[in-house]
């Protein structure tokens, strides 16, 4: 009941379809992918629209829950991730972001070689085929096809007419020379198309390369191990118990909660813990599961008139027809949307050096992760804290590898967060107060009676909950608490690697899908042993005070009505 091949990949995700895609590239490999979830094709993945259908459910989605935080006042949260081959490049928003260059500069500075901005910008932009932009800092040749969204809604220009409006910059590009401004984002889409990481780095590849072996519906157990060394995966398909033996080595894949969780149920982590959760131990690393940070999220939601946004409704019924007949022949208009379609990066105070908070302007109501419908059309703003300062783990729940890990992000337990969000909160509302926007607002459905400081944190206690970026729980470093160095290989255990975000030191600033397809991509140079040159130029990029690069502002299509 076992087969063998040079490297085994547990978990199909952005960063496993990555160093899976790579690897493969060479005849002389072979490479297994084990994926618990689906193949992650098909028109519900393919129309950007139809992740709604899985983020409220169990289908391509594991839907995890958090434990009780203390700081969102006893409530638990909802992590939703994707299940699928591709991973949650299946279900999210599809928004390209890397983070601001001194994420990954700071994660040199904390003994990372090899992973400053300059290190990992040739590996980003290995990846990127972007259809807009070129240059210094753009790829145009990847498999990660990175487009303008298609959606042609009038909302983008009153949305900027607002940033406008409210004194706050604006950015075209925020992966380019400054990330800081507000605009319209870049999707991962190519002709209106979700391309996740599995269109980029699998799918395309399964009939032409013997070499790549794909199983899906299939979930990892435990790690197999002679001595010290890690030499397969146990896991079970259709009921039945089997193994895949790896001549290389095992490359952990599986996300911040389920690499710490397949880790610690392989006798990898906390000892105290592990017998707490009656493991035995095969070695003691206390950082496992550690470290867990996720960006708290709040989101002001409104009613407005019209048909410019998603939303349940007859006319919007008759709208929706009239919207998949220009889907299905052009490839544009609403179904092609993320849904998400602008927001930014900005400081909540003029003396930081970088921007502080994100926000995404969503053009429908969001209440509850889409768990919960209102009748009527709707616009949300989100708005994040980049950098949070409270940490959260990541433990088992048992012995029973079936079992869902017990997630805890702490959520407010570093009390600055929570003021660091109500300071967004404050930019968010003025945003949305502005002309352009709040002519179309009918009711503010959230927070209309909240104005003191008070009723602020309270509001952001009883509504907050994760924008799905945790990171973290096997963090890269070469102290006593790290899990894995600066090669990822895991501490202390030989042939095992963690390829996700797991291994970052720190929460980056944005979002991190692009991230962890650029931590795959490094990954498998780093298993060839070899590397991209560093970019010379990256350093000069940042370049303070300079002009942003910004798109032109046509505010004719803003002064319609629907």
């Amino acid at each position: 009941m076992s087969e063998t091949v040079d490297f085994i990949v547990v978990g199909g995700g952005s960063a496993g379809c990555a160093v899976a895609g790579r690897l493969s590239e060479d005849p002389a490999v072979s490479v297994c992918v084990l994926e618990a979830g689906g193949g992650g094709d098909g028109a519900m993945v393919r129309m950007p629209v139809g992740a709604l259908a899985m983020l409220p459910t169990k289908l391509g989605n594991w839907g995890f829950k958090t434990i009780p935080q203390a700081g969102l006042g006893g409530r638990r949260g909802y992590q939703p991730r994707g299940r699928m081959l591709g991973g949650s490049s299946g279900i999210n928003a599809m928004i390209y972001i890397r983070g601001h260059r001194r994420d990954y500069d700071r994660w040199a500075a904390l003994g990372n070689p090899g992973w400053s901005f300059a290190d990992v910008l040739p590996y980003f932009k290995r990846s990127e085929r972007n259809e807009r932009w070129g240059g210094d800092l753009h790829g145009r040749e990847g498999p990660l096809w990175v487009s303008d969204l298609r959606t042609d809604n009038e909302f983008h220009a009153r949305y900027l007419q607002a940033a406008q409006s409210a004194g706050l910059p604006l950015n075209d590009d925020f992966n380019g020379i400054e990330q800081e401004g507000l605009g319209v984002y870049q999707v991962t889409q190519r002709l209106g198309e979700r391309w996740s990481a599995a269109r980029a780095y699998i799918l395309p590849h399964l009939d032409q390369r013997p070499n790549l072996l794909v199983k899906t519906s299939v979930q990892a157990t435990k790690i197999l191990f002679q001595g010290r060394r890690a030499v397969g995966v146990e896991f079970i398909q259709d009921g039945v118990t089997r193994q895949m033996i790896a001549r290389g080595e095992v490359i952990l894949a599986a996300g911040a909660f389920q690499t710490p969780q397949l880790l610690m149920l392989s006798g990898i982590g906390d000892g105290v813990e592990l017998g707490k959760a009656a493991v035995p131990v095969l070695h003691h690393l206390r950082g496992v599961g550690k470290n867990l940070q996720d960006h708290p999220d709040f989101i002001l939601g409104y009613k407005i008139r019209g048909l410019g946004s998603a939303g349940i409704s007859a006319l919007g019924t008759l709208k929706l027809v009239r919207d998949f007949y220009h889907y299905r022949t052009k490839r544009r208009g609403m179904l092609t949307s993320n849904f998400a379609e602008c927001g930014g990066f900005l400081k909540t105070r003029p003396d930081l050096d970088l921007p502080d908070i994100q926000l995404h302007f969503v053009l429908g109501l969001v209440d509850d992760h889409a768990r919960k419908l209102h009748l009527g059309h709707g616009v949300s703003c989100h708005v994040c804290v980049l950098r949070p300062r409270s940490r959260g783990s990541v433990a088992l729940a048992g012995p029973d590898p079936l079992a869902a890990p017990l997630i805890d992000p702490g959520f407010f337990d570093d009390p600055q967060d929570l003021e660091d969000l109500a300071a967004g909160f404050k930019i968010a509302r003025r945003l949305m107060a502005q002309p352009s926007l709040a002519d179309w607002i009918t009711e503010d459905v959230f927070t209309a009676e909240v104005s003191r400081d008070d009723d602020i944190r309270a509001v952001l206690r009883r509504r907050s909950d994760t924008v799905y970026h945790p990171v973290g729980t096997c963090r890269m470093g070469s102290d006593e608490d790290a899990v894995v160095d600066a090669q990822l290989r895991v501490h202390g255990i030989e042939g095992l690697r963690v390829v996700d975000a797991s291994i970052m030191p720190t929460l980056i600033g944005g979002n991190t899908n692009a991230p962890c397809m650029m931590i795959g991509e490094k990954a498998a140079d780093l298993i060839r042993g070899r590397s991209l040159p560093p970019d010379p130029g990256a350093a000069t990029f940042s370049v303070s005070g300079e002009s942003l690069r910004v798109k032109p502002l046509d505010l004719s299509s803003a002064m319609t009505t629907s």
